[in-house]
């Protein structure tokens, strides 16, 4: 796979950004279309969050993400989809409650956070690797409920791309493959510049990128307006790349996105630099995920 790389669409994500832009997807149905017209743009994988099409908030309830995952592997345009895991970590501190959490709290157990994965077996799921300040809030992932979440995933034979927002993120998630409980060759995704984790720039990339396993496939993403120059970076420095309205909104300054624009973007951008895009099948043998049609692995 010589001069290709897997590209991914996150269409959604969990953020408060449907009051920011109108194209931020928020039904099922919604999400099902952003992810197929970004893979009809060029997109390998589509990534995944779920939310209640009353509020737009984040969802965690299974036949939301039963309807997106049926409406796409429904449709005649073939994606691998990437279902997040890690919904239900959100801590808000307060004064007032420290030990319960204050208003925003959202916190599910291992068992909750795989639900999705475990009935609805995508080819891929996201196991965010620990926890890190995140904004004004705490995303918390102790080490013991990712070593459960990690064996939860290896059972259903969904393959797990291991988010790393900082790094001690990546010293944990290579102890998780050390300790048997990511099969075969494992893939990291480096999640940059979001606050109040790891910058986004190259030299922090490369500290990552040359920590790896060497057997590991890696990709890396960045937020907002870093989001194009981060994917250029990763993409000549060997790894995977990411975009889509989860990290970013914008077209271009003061221009909002859609989901398959900015997938067409980032083609038109790695093509120049004579990079191909992975197509799903590709990247099913390249990664040995599971088949979506037959359950075993391509």
């Amino acid at each position: 796979m010589k001069n290709k790389v897997l590209l991914t669409a996150a269409v959604t994500g969990a953020g408060d950004t449907t009051t920011k832009s109108s194209y931020v997807p928020v039904t099922p149905k919604e999400i099902a279309e952003a992810a197929i017209e970004s893979a009809k743009a060029g997109a390998t994988v589509a990534h995944v969050h779920a939310r209640d099409p009353k509020t737009g908030g984040i969802s965690h309830n299974v036949d939301h993400y039963r309807e997106i995952v049926d409406r796409i592997r429904e449709s005649e345009t073939d994606v691998i989809i990437n279902i997040t895991s890690g919904g239900g970590g959100d801590f808000i501190p307060s004064l007032d409650t420290p030990a319960a959490g204050g208003n925003g709290t959202d916190i599910q157990t291992p068992a909750e956070r795989h639900e999705p994965v475990g009935e609805l077996l995508p080819e891929m799921c996201t196991l965010d690797c620990g926890t890190v300040n995140f904004g004004d809030m705490i995303y918390m992932s102790p080490t013991d409920w990712l070593r459960e979440q990690a064996k939860l995933i290896q059972q259903s034979g969904v393959k797990p791309e291991l988010e790393c927002f900082d790094t001690g993120h990546l010293r944990f998630a290579k102890q998780l493959v050390n300790e048997g409980l990511i099969d075969g060759d494992p893939m990291f995704q480096f999640c940059m510049g979001i606050p109040w984790g790891m910058d986004a720039d190259v030299e922090t990339m490369l500290y990552m990128r040359d920590r790896l396993p060497e057997n590991a496939h890696w990709s890396a993403f960045g937020i907002g307006r870093m989001q194009l120059p981060i994917l250029a970076q990763t993409a000549q420095l060997g790894g995977n790349v990411r975009v889509g309205l989860e990290d970013n909104i914008y077209l271009s300054k003061g221009v909002l996105a859609r989901n398959d624009q900015l997938v067409d973007k980032a083609v038109t951008m790695l093509n120049s630099n004579d990079i191909e895009i992975m197509t799903p099948e590709e990247a099913r043998l390249q990664f040995g995920l599971r088949n979506p049609h037959g359950g075993e692995k391509a």
